[in-house]
């Protein structure tokens, strides 16, 4: 929350003085060149006021001390507090745009117009509080308009009306309720789109201040008289949860947060509940560095206390429209208190606090020049819907869409964090843990619940996998449309597994089919042959030629050719050739068999006529089991089956295997 306590001195010291002191305040966050600036607008602005005072009974001069106060506490850039501290200027009779732009340059003078201009449509010293949603909404749009060009042009807006919110105590109490009204429908909605929350909460506290003044006083008295309670009750909740991160490993700081009176009260109002029925009265937020230190601190809470499922929100797979992003849960802690904790990275904290001001307040990070970019592109993408008549819901759908996540993190009973991506169902977390857990799958558990094993998991549930030992994968699982899968990683393990159990099944077809085409003496030498045939195609042993022949990895034709030749000679690589355009749309290295005329090609699933390469880094034979692998506008490349970057390739590639042999075809 920005602080209620100025850099300026009180209202006993006269304006120069005050200003002299204000202008010392710099000298920590801005360069001499920007401090230099920010002093000759000062001096300007006071000789432009003079002693005139505005609306609220303060002088001039303090007004705009003030607003640019609250934008150095923001960290703003120099030209803001400069056009914070000239906005009005353009009224007096020695200062014109031309002079603007001479001292100080084209941008911070349109800066300065566009903030007259805004003036226009929302007078701060008249207040405009006018009942009709509709009007307010277009006030409201033509706001924004206001930072077509330049976000900061708002941020000037809203920092005065924080001011005049914060000294509205001395006004009348008719003014005292525009200004609520006209803070409640405009201001504070701006602030909150724009992602600032300092100065959405304390506009909406002080609204409630207004407009419910014994509501107000009624909940700041509740927590005046709990405050030493609730925070030793704090501390205790802190000290176990820093001692379970420090074993989980996850570093993180760890605090409580501050409540708004506003928040209290409306959710009080929209639930019907009382005071000491409010989850977050008792509430902590922990930053860590990053997405998966997130879920793993959410994970070490969870596993601490049982969880409220329905006060759980994930703003980090679904952001909010302003960009928010934090996990938000809800615990029965110590004491069955009820506790609520706010999770997020450090980064989100400054963007949740700032909004688009932490682009300045942070501009040497290129990751927030980004994340400012994107909030000003909504803004904008908003103004033209709203042109355009499009409503805001429409938009905002648009906006998750276009934002939406492509992977969730979950969390083991034990909380560690792993990472799938969306759409991934309890079987793909299995295979995730370990193949066996996979294979021995029976059930899940989500967030302590039976689900089905094609369940679309969420980011920040606890998934627990049941195994029964006499469990084995279902050929279903492989199925697409059954959606049981839909990491590669885990249908590879199954497609394993089945290759495994069926190998009895292939020797003994594989040996059938061989003992029917060979003659009597052929079959006397059978084991022979194949372990001359296992070192021939660099298998293990002739168990594995035999397997292979039965899962149709090689074709009788191949062996039976190898039983009427002679031994091969290693000695003498085989001649490569290229198959005719006629067998394939790219030109596929072959093998020629000059005794038999006849030329080895590669078939793709089950087709010649692809268009396919062979690998470089395993230069595949036609004696070795092979496999294809899709590339990305080149074809297929061709890999040993036993190929090291075939054996190491990432779960989430393995997906554009797809089986590939050797054949044999007549030479044209």
């Amino acid at each position: 929350m920005v602080q209620a306590t100025y850099n300026l001195l009180g209202t006993e010291y006269d304006d120069a003085t005050a200003s002299r002191h204000w202008l010392t305040a710099l000298a920590a966050h801005y360069t001499a060149s920007d401090q230099s600036r920010i002093a000759i607008a000062v001096e300007r602005m006071r000789h432009c006021y003079g002693n005139q005072q505005v609306s609220t009974g303060e002088s001039a001069a303090r007004h705009r001390l003030s607003t640019a106060d609250i934008l150095l506490e923001l960290r703003m850039d120099a030209d803001t507090l400069c056009a914070a501290l000239l906005n009005g200027c353009l009224d007096c009779n020695d200062f014109s745009i031309a002079t603007l732009r001479n001292q100080f340059g084209d941008g911070l003078a349109q800066m300065v117009q566009d903030l007259a201009y805004i003036d226009q449509l929302t007078n701060v010293n008249r207040v405009i509080a006018t009942k009709d949603q509709q009007e307010h909404e277009e006030n409201l749009r033509r706001l924004l308009l206001g930072i077509a060009e330049d976000v900061r042009v708002v941020l000037v807006v809203l920092a005065e009306r924080l001011h005049v919110m914060r000294i509205a105590k001395q006004l009348t109490r008719e003014r005292q309720i525009k200004l609520a009204e006209d803070t409640q429908r405009v201001y504070a909605p701006l602030a909150n789109r724009l992602g600032i929350g300092q100065i959405k909460w304390e506009l909406e506290d002080l609204v409630l201040r207004y407009l419910e003044p014994e509501e107000y006083k009624r909940i700041a008295s509740y927590l005046r008289e709990r405050r030493v309670q609730r925070q030793e009750y704090i501390a205790r909740v802190v000290a176990i949860l820093e001692a379970e991160f420090i074993r989980a490993g996850i570093e993180a700081s760890i605090s409580g947060r501050p409540k708004h009176i506003y928040s209290i009260w409306r959710k009080m109002q929209r639930k019907g509940i009382e005071f000491e029925q409010i989850f977050d009265l008792r509430a902590l937020r922990v930053m860590v560095k990053d997405v998966p230190s997130c879920y793993a601190a959410l994970g070490v809470v969870h596993s601490l206390w049982s969880h409220i499922p329905q006060e759980f929100d994930d703003y980090i797979a679904t952001p909010k429209g302003n960009m928010y992003r934090s996990l938000h849960t809800a615990v029965i802690g110590p004491e069955d208190q009820a506790i609520e904790v706010q999770i997020r990275t450090y980064d989100m904290h400054r963007h949740a606090e700032l909004g688009v001001a932490a682009h300045w307040a942070y501009k040497e990070s290129k990751n927030h020049d980004a994340e400012f970019q994107r909030r000003v592109v909504w803004m904008r993408q908003w103004l033209e819907l709203k042109n355009e008549g499009e409503h805001g819901e429409d938009f905002f759908e648009h906006f998750k869409t276009e934002f939406e996540p492509t992977h969730i993190y979950v969390l083991t009973p034990q909380a560690k964090v792993i990472e799938l991506p969306k759409g991934a169902t309890p079987l793909d977390f299995a295979y995730a843990i370990h193949s066996e857990v996979g294979h021995h799958c029976r059930g899940a558990l989500v967030n302590g619940r039976m689900v089905a094993l094609n369940y679309c998991l969420v980011s920040g549930e606890t998934v627990e996998i049941i195994t029964q030992n006499n469990m084995t994968p279902s050929r279903d699982w492989l199925n697409p449309h059954k959606g049981y899968m839909v990491t590669s990683r885990a249908r590879h393990r199954v497609r394993q597994w089945f290759k495994l159990q069926d190998y009895d099944r292939h020797l003994n077809e594989g040996r059938s089919l061989l003992e029917r085409e060979l003659r009597g003496e052929q079959k006397l030498s059978l084991d022979k042959q194949l372990d001359r045939l296992a070192n021939h195609y660099r298998l293990a042993d002739g168990s594995a030629v035999l397997a292979a022949l039965g899962r149709g990895d090689l074709r009788i034709e191949q062996l039976l050719h190898q039983f009427t030749t002679a031994p091969v000679n290693h000695s003498e690589p085989p001649v490569i050739t290229r198959a005719t355009p006629a067998r394939c749309a790219y030109s596929i290295p072959s093998i020629q068999n000059n005794k038999l005329n006849n030329t080895m090609v590669v078939m793709v699933a089950g087709a010649i006529d692809m268009m396919t390469r062979m690998a470089l880094c395993c230069n595949p034979q036609p004696h070795n089991s092979i496999i294809g692998f899709i590339t990305r506008g080149r074809g297929v490349t061709i890999h040993r089956s036993d190929c090291k970057n075939i054996v190491n390739l990432p779960p989430h590639e393995q997906e554009r295997l797809v089986e590939a042999h050797w054949t044999e075809v007549k030479k044209p």
